[in-house]
């Protein structure tokens, strides 16, 4: 496994990091915990989840199933770097109450305890904001993170799903409170949805952040989604926003141009997905959320890939991306 540090940190964290939101509504506990330990084996230290994750009636479930494997000991928690989120409304469905969702002084100091103990820690490494709150003041957002990070449960501070400007506004507040302010951004970015690099990438190495993309094979639409079609296996082959992509001729026409052009290089589709995304700039590593161990095992072979010139050109080709602003859309 490579590394690298976490942004402009001296947290050092792993090149591929493990997305845990199957764990739970997809893969049970048992098996979680086996790919957890087969990521922790592979030398996987940076695993993703969210106080949402589990979904529905159980939501904070994957969070408790991540505290049942830190409980088994064997150093699990202190090799792991572990990132959360905040922001969803942990409140019962169909009757939240205010204050259970966003970034309140309140909730995120009520959230944050909540999470560890589900989590059976004593901190968070990362505590990431999981969608901007346009209603909080950032004054009061980075004077609620100060005191948790006073008292020792929370190590850093990360965004997801923010805009360049989020990024901005969110770190300016912070360097006026003396605060070490965002770390990193977790952005939906791959070869198909490229829009991150006009300005969210471009802020985040300006700030400093490392760049954690989600959806790196775009809900398994670069994962060989027109070869399990045609395999029999188009039920799995694409989940979430991209259920629907391939009814897009012109996209159809896209990803059978790539899935062309990685069998021509005799490589793997999502192989070849991840290994791109490993080499752009700012990047510090794609979370696989995988729900089986082989799914787990294919993604770490992208670690040591190195994708050939011509091939780079080609994905250019295909999926052209939109440059940074403003030359994507003034010229």
């Amino acid at each position: 496994m490579e590394y690298t540090q976490l942004g402009r940190t001296g947290l050092k964290v792993s090149r591929l990091v493990l997305g845990t939101m199957n764990f739970g509504p997809q893969t049970d506990e048992a098996d979680s915990h086996a790919i957890m330990d087969a990521a922790l084996d592979a030398g996987v230290n940076f695993f993703d989840t969210a106080n949402v994750y589990g979904w529905g009636e159980n939501k904070g479930r994957t969070e408790e199933i991540i505290g049942g494997w830190f409980a088994k000991g064997g150093g699990r928690r202190d090799k792991t770097v572990l990132a959360t989120k905040v922001y969803g409304n942990m409140g019962a469905d169909g009757a939240p109450w205010p204050n259970d969702d966003k970034l309140s002084a309140l909730n995120i100091r009520r959230a944050a305890e909540a999470s560890l103990k589900r989590l059976g820690t004593d901190h968070i490494d990362v505590y990431q904001f999981h969608h901007i709150d346009r209603a909080t003041p950032w004054e009061e957002i980075w004077q609620a993170i100060d005191v948790l990070v006073q008292q020792g449960k929370v190590l850093y501070a990360g965004s997801s799903n923010f805009s360049g400007w989020g990024i901005a506004k969110a770190n300016e507040a912070a360097a006026r409170r003396h605060s070490l302010g965002l770390v990193s951004e977790q952005c939906l970015y791959n070869l198909v949805e490229r829009r991150a690099e006009m300005e969210v990438i471009p802020a985040a190495q300006e700030y400093g952040l490392g760049v954690i993309p989600w959806s790196p094979l775009h809900g398994g639409l670069l994962g060989g989604a027109l070869r399990k079609e045609r395999e029999g296996g188009g039920s799995r082959s694409t989940s979430g926003r991209s259920a629907d992509s391939l009814k897009d001729s012109a996209l159809r026409e896209q990803v059978q141009r790539y899935e062309d052009a990685v069998d021509k290089a005799g490589l793997q589709p999502g192989d070849v997905a991840l290994a791109w995304l490993l080499g752009r700039p700012g990047v510090t590593g794609p979370i696989v959320g995988p729900r089986t161990r082989e799914q787990l095992d294919s993604a770490l072979r992208a670690v040591e890939l190195e994708l050939p010139a011509e091939l780079l050109a080609e994905l250019d080709e295909i999926f052209p991306g939109p440059g940074p602003s403003p030359e994507a859309f003034a010229w």
